[in-house]
């Protein structure tokens, strides 16, 4: 050896121009608009799988641009495979309920946020969002515009081994304390996915406001909200669908489970934040604190909604009240309900439900919320 370096074979170089060449020519295809030469849009229809928390998709053209969801037509696809019907009657119906813009395509293209039904219009088991609308439709709750905002926590893992994000292969981090809206190599794992997933939700029309990183490393959240009565579910479902394209984008896994690391870590929740036109107003706090009175005695009903797993977080411990026990208090961060000290001093505004797990349904949590404060 003379200590010099020699060049690659030309072979070689060959080689990798001709992978660029086909990397480039995909993306650029990928990235067409589709506005330069046809007024047809790709509008990818999005609804919940058999388990609940599984998101399923498909794409269909459409002649031209749709900003209303009851000018889209209706679809169907195989419930048998989804674990939603049998195998001898599988078909199942969407009906569209929400547009959001196609992040993914761009142009005119849209996300379509559907529910599912029989063909004879009964809505199916895993249909969440129908009863809901029953709720979020009756006229006591439509007078209260009820606003929320969830604060939804998740956990990014390594494909192939199912482990946080930045945790050594079969090993552990430092103990919790720096990661916490930490920043660093050391500290942030995963920001590429939060910041695209962020901007994202901006550009479909989610109202998402804000992110940040947990306290166990790996773990992020991001807030969506003030949203009004339903649109708080459609926005969340939009949101969660948006973050699993761009983790599948970029070679990672997002784990909703509320417990996903044994021990002294944190877990992951749904923290819904919720006021009432009432709790808004002058004199708001004396409602406020009835309608806690009210899902205090309903606690047992709101835990068994709220998420599976949830018995594995809500230990008393990492800023969660024991799963057995209801209690509230004001800037309690081990409470069940927290009020906030902004609150408590102008005697009006919201509170805090500490309890929704992050796999939680949020068509089931908002509705119940509403429905225990205002119709019970």
């Amino acid at each position: 050896m003379n200590g010099t370096h020699s060049s690659p074979p030309k072979h070689t170089l060959k080689i990798f121009e001709i992978i660029f060449f086909k990397m480039a020519l995909l993306n650029d295809l990928i990235n067409l608009n589709l506005t330069d030469s046809t007024k047809k849009i790709i509008a990818e229809y999005i609804w919940i799988g058999g388990s609940g928390m599984d998101l399923r998709s498909k794409a269909r053209t459409l002649p031209e641009p749709v900003s209303d969801p009851k000018k889209l037509p209706k679809w169907n696809y195989d419930g048998s495979s989804t674990g939603q019907a049998p195998g001898e009657d599988s078909e199942v119906i969407l009906y569209p309920q929400a547009i959001f813009k196609d992040p993914f395509r761009g142009g005119n293209n849209i996300l379509v946020i559907c529910d599912a039904y029989t063909p004879a219009g009964e809505p199916i088991p895993t249909n969440k969002r129908h009863a809901a609308a029953k709720i979020f439709s009756h006229p006591k709750v439509e007078k209260e515009v009820t606003w929320y905002g969830i604060e939804q926590e998740y956990t990014l893992l390594q494909k192939d081994i199912s482990w946080p994000l930045g945790w050594p292969q079969g090993g552990f981090p430092g103990p919790q304390g720096p990661y916490y809206c930490g920043i660093g190599a050391d500290k942030a794992f995963g920001r590429d996915v939060v910041d695209a997933h962020y901007k994202a939700c901006l550009y479909a029309g989610i109202n998402i406001s804000g992110i940040n990183g947990e306290v166990m490393p790996g773990q992020w959240e991001f807030q969506v909200g003030p949203s009004v009565g339903i649109s708080a579910g459609d926005e969340i479902w939009a949101a969660r669908y948006i973050l699993e394209r761009i983790t599948e984008i970029a070679g990672v896994v997002v784990s909703f489970d509320p417990k996903p690391i044994p021990g002294d870590w944190n877990g992951a929740g749904a923290h819904t934040n919720y006021s009432t036109k009432s709790m808004r107003e002058e004199g708001g706090y004396v409602i406020i604190k009835k309608a806690i009175e009210k899902l205090g005695l309903r606690h047992k009903e709101h835990i068994a909604a709220y998420g599976e797993g949830n018995e594995r977080r809500l230990t008393g411990r990492h800023e969660t009240a024991n799963i057995n026990t209801f209690k509230w208090g004001v800037a309690n961060r081990g409470a069940s309900i927290r009020v906030g000290r902004d609150t408590e001093k102008e005697g009006k505004g919201y509170f805090e439900d500490r309890r929704p797990a992050s796999n939680m349904d949020p068509y089931v949590v908002t509705s119940m919320i509403a429905e225990t404060t205002l119709l019970l």
